[in-house]
């Protein structure tokens, strides 16, 4: 496999991902409710309309599936562009690309920016500077988000095997 090529792959996804995520982010925080802290979320609605925030919702479920469909499809481009040669060298460079973006989402953007770009926050929620830093929640979060890329990464290194090894 080229490294120079898994660097660069890795950093446009990370740059793509920072842009999925903050331009709606920015444009109408509420459209990831979902993934804001429980106590923000109840802090926000109580002044606004309740929409769907729990993860298993049809709502979510149709954003978070969508995402993976086409993580799945982008990861298998990633992988013939990369040269992997069988399901494992497949598989360590989607899931090595997963796992880079996963902390970069927790530390990074959950961390530095979210906890502190007013922008982002819910209406009425401005003034909860210490729900807005909360790292275990983050970090949890991103436990669970290095458990669901296995899914995309495995199914796409086991396409990848089929069709191109």
């Amino acid at each position: 496999m080229n490294w120079t090529i898994i660097i660069i792959e890795t950093l446009v996804m990370t740059a793509a991902f920072t842009a999925m995520i903050l331009i709606p982010l920015v444009k109408n925080p509420v459209w990831w409710i979902h993934d804001y802290p429980e106590d923000i979320q109840e802090e926000y609605f109580k002044t606004h309309e309740r929409v769907p925030s729990k993860f298993f919702t049809k709502t979510v479920l149709l954003k978070k599936g969508f995402a993976l469909l086409v993580t799945l499809a982008v990861m298998l481009g990633l992988m013939k562009l990369a040269s992997a040669y069988n399901f494992w060298s497949a598989f360590a460079l989607s899931y090595g690309i997963w796992f880079v973006i996963d902390w970069y989402d927790c530390f990074f953007l959950d961390w530095v920016l979210f906890a502190n770009m007013k922008s982002v926050r819910l209406p009425g929620t401005e003034h909860m500077d210490a729900a807005y830093h909360q790292k275990k929640y983050h970090f949890v979060q991103s436990l669970w988000g290095m458990l669901i890329g296995l899914i995309p990464c495995l199914i796409g290194a086991g396409v990848y095997a089929w069709v191109f090894c």
